[in-house]
């Protein structure tokens, strides 16, 4: 059974000041930060790339997952890992063909994951899931933090739930998207096991915020 934790986004952190956000985060006990990664090509918004990122792998011990949301993400994989990626997570849709790719990046050590869409059906992954060691749901439409959840994700969880069960596949859920204290519980009671959130983390108390989410679903 994989570990329920919250990971906070920091596209939603003061990027005047990330190293500040980054210590409250640990100071609340958080392992994992989660990386927005956009193109203003695959989605509306561009944020940051592997140099930030190997900036904020010099401050922090914390694993860091990295979500591509760009065009020919194979071409930066290395430049991903480089920068000190934990685990990089690809869109199912920006590929024609995913496997080679995830292949390629396993071979670096890292973890590897598949990002779907609100509009993609899980079905769409049965047959790379021996290769994935993650699912990110999306839970609202890729691009801007501060979006509302979609109501219709809760389903799409359970359906991934289902569908790893029947390919003996225990790897984690990850929910991206929309994730507060109204919506946390019952995307946890779906079975999601990595839980994103963005303002819900960083807007007001850092520490507190993170203490009351996790008091929600009893971590």
């Amino acid at each position: 059974m994989h570990k329920v934790q919250i990971l906070p986004s920091l596209l939603s952190a003061n990027f005047a000041n990330l190293e500040h956000d980054i210590r409250l985060v640990e100071k609340a006990g958080i392992e994992m930060l989660h990386l927005d990664i956009m193109d203003g090509h695959f989605v509306p918004n561009i944020t940051i790339g592997p140099v930030v990122i190997e900036s904020i792998r010099k401050m922090t011990k914390l694993k860091l997952q990295s979500h591509l949301m760009i065009e020919n993400a194979d071409q930066y994989i290395d430049a991903f890992v480089r920068a000190g990626s934990d685990t990089i997570i690809i869109h199912y849709e920006a590929f024609e063909d995913t496997i080679p790719t995830l292949e390629a990046m396993r071979k670096k050590g890292i973890s590897v994951g598949i990002a779907l869409k609100p509009k993609t059906e899980v079905s769409q992954i049965t047959d790379i899931l021996n290769v994935l060691d993650m699912v990110l749901i999306m839970s609202v439409e890729p691009g801007f933090g501060g979006q509302s959840f979609i109501p219709e994700s809760i389903k799409k969880i359970k359906e991934l739930a289902l569908l790893l069960k029947k390919y003996n596949r225990q790897i984690p859920i990850g929910v991206d998207g929309g994730i507060n204290g109204t919506t946390i519980k019952s995307v946890v009671d779906a079975g999601a096991h990595h839980l994103i959130a963005g303002n819900a983390v960083f807007k007001g108390d850092i520490v507190e915020n993170i203490k009351n989410l996790k008091h929600v679903v009893n971590l």
